[in-house]
């Protein structure tokens, strides 16, 4: 009997336009940094056939690109940009709440490899910068055979692990914009570091719009926007003097708490995630009146 080989067809693409024609290929897996594609290979939940074509992003330098625009304030973050590199300056001074999140994904190792392209493609509630961009209403500018495109990130996401991206459709870059004020992020986990989040808060004051948007992780199907929390804060937030009462910490935690949407599962219960809810918004929101 004779022996038959199978090999997986890669295709490294050097620009956009060669991107966009290598995702016309059938069965088409995007490669960037690997963190979530190779787990899930490795614990056997995806398989890559022999049929396959595997495009790498590593070569597209529109993908590890970033712009800011002083007078707009508009900040335009490359899919191929890591988590190393928004964790450190200039990001962590143009979108702090991000610089945050991401000092709290992974190892030093998978922050290097990992991008923010991939943790928006992944879309699991977990994960660390989503809710980040979603309290900034973040837009993800899209790539694919069909052409360009662009969404809100709400709208991308539609459950856990399931986006609006149709097949070889790559995120190019996701655009969010400079608030005036304070932002921040925070999780807890089973432990301190190089965990998944059980629970997350990002949450954004704008002094200049006088709004406040809180958005949680890991307590629903995907990532939520506490809509009746937030707007609760920017009422009863007194910007000009930026404070607020602590019976509006109170009652705002709760009713974030109350719009998670938890459940059981191996790492948590429903109960606790709604009271990490709580006590992260309340934190988070005391953090913001002192501007720390």
């Amino acid at each position: 009997m004779g022996l038959r080989l199978s090999y997986v067809t890669v295709l490294i693409p050097e620009n956009l336009a060669e991107l966009r024609e290598a995702s016309e290929s059938p069965d088409v897996i995007l490669l960037a940094g690997g963190t979530d594609l190779m787990v899930s290979v490795n614990h056997r939940s995806r398989r890559i056939g022999s049929d396959a074509t595997v495009i790498s992003l590593a070569r597209v330098p529109e993908l590890r690109s970033w712009s800011h625009n002083p007078a707009s304030g508009e900040l335009v973050i490359g899919g191929g940009i890591t988590w190393s590199q928004l964790e450190r300056p200039p990001f962590d001074s143009l979108a702090p709440a991000l610089a945050q999140a991401a000092r709290t994904v992974g190892s030093p190792q998978i922050r290097n490899a990992g991008t923010i392209g991939g943790n928006i493609a992944t879309a699991s509630p977990a994960g660390d910068g989503l809710p980040v961009l979603l309290a900034l209403g973040a837009v993800v500018d899209i790539l694919g055979s069909a052409g360009q495109r662009s969404s809100s990130l709400a709208d991308l996401l539609t459950g856990p692990k399931r986006t609006t991206l149709a097949p070889g459709e790559v995120i190019v870059s996701v655009r969010v914009t400079e608030t005036a004020g304070w932002q921040g992020y925070a999780k807890i986990g089973v432990r301190n570091a190089m965990v998944i989040s059980v629970a997350g808060v990002a949450m954004v004051l704008d002094g200049a719009a006088r709004k406040a948007t809180i958005a949680l992780g890991s307590v629903g199907p995907t990532v939520l926007l506490a809509a009746e929390a937030s707007a609760r804060l920017s009422t009863e937030f007194d910007w000009d003097a930026w404070s607020c009462s602590e019976s509006t910490i109170v009652s705002v935690g709760e009713m974030a708490a109350a719009e998670a949407r938890p459940i059981d599962d191996h790492r948590s219960t429903a109960e606790y995630r709604r009271h990490g809810v709580r006590v992260l918004t309340s934190r988070l929101l005391k953090r913001g009146i002192d501007r720390r």
